[in-house]
């Protein structure tokens, strides 16, 4: 496993930083897995996947979603960890309450690498992605091995049924209350655009610029995935928060709006800016 000795902060002495994406198979490219592994790659971390699904979606919607046996998820994990090492865990969907579990026994092979929960409950053309069983698995044993939980306010309200009038700070700590060390909650569904990261001891406003016209299908994988890939580095918490919020920023900025008929995947590669010399 690689070693971070934190010099500059940005260092880990050498080693390549490595960060497992526990999440599902997105057909359409545009979030889970293929996100988390953009992201990983746009914040210089190699990334490695344990996939807990596989679904048959596009821009447009999800037409299917077959789990992977928590068995298979386990084995994953457990290859990864036993030959090349994790520096930092970002989970994704989980989907089923036997998923949800699989992984929370999954996360004990990881040893003290950083946690980062990214509780996905709606894709972006609004099917759900987690079962109410399954959610009650996330609550109970999954978030409380995070070291960081990630909810956007409408994941973070149906966590904690609190109702539309709740505030993005309660909001922040009735989710910390479930377990996890610290909750980030993105900004990205109020007015300000404001995260809040909270943790037992502080509450930090991390701002950044809002992209009303970019495309937005994948920001909160990536926003998870590049915060998860700081902490791989070697990033305090805050800073990590702060990187995942520019990654994210930029890529909902140069998402790709003309990829498919429904909600453009969005682009932390800059994809639109490189070119190959033949």
């Amino acid at each position: 496993m690689a070693e971070r000795d934190g010099r500059d902060g940005f260092s880990n002495g050498g080693s390549t930083p490595v960060a497992l994406a526990i999440a599902g198979s997105d057909s359409g490219g545009g979030a889970g897995i293929q996100a988390d592994l953009k992201a990983f790659a746009s914040c210089g971390v190699f990334g490695t996947t344990a996939v807990t699904a596989v679904t048959a979606q596009n821009t447009v919607g999800v037409e299917g979603v077959e789990p992977v046996s928590p068995a298979m998820i386990e084995a994953q994990v457990e290859a990864v960890v036993s030959d090349i090492g994790v520096d930092a865990v970002k989970v994704g969907m989980l989907g089923t309450a036997p998923t949800a579990s699989a992984v929370a026994h999954a996360l004990d092979l990881t040893g003290d690498a950083p946690v980062v929960v990214d509780p996905v409950m709606v894709a972006e053309s609004g099917a759900a992605l987690l079962d109410p069983a399954a959610t009650e698995v996330l609550v109970t044993e999954v978030l409380p091995k995070a070291t960081v939980a990630t909810p956007n306010i409408p994941e973070a309200r149906e966590l904690t049924g609190l109702d539309e009038g709740s505030g993005q700070e309660e909001l922040a700590r009735a989710v910390l209350e479930l377990g996890p060390a610290a909750v980030v909650v993105t900004g990205g569904h109020s007015e300000e655009g404001v995260d809040l990261l909270l943790t037992r001891d502080s509450l930090v406003r991390i701002e950044g610029e809002i992209h009303p016209a970019g495309a937005s299908h994948g920001s909160g994988c990536t926003h998870s995935s590049a915060l998860a890939a700081g902490l791989a580095r070697g990033l305090d918490l805050e800073r990590s928060a702060r990187l995942a919020r520019q990654v994210a920023s930029k890529a909902v900025l140069n998402g790709l709006r003309d990829v498919g008929a429904g909600a453009g995947p969005v682009d932390a590669l800059g994809i639109r800016t490189r070119s190959v010399d033949a």
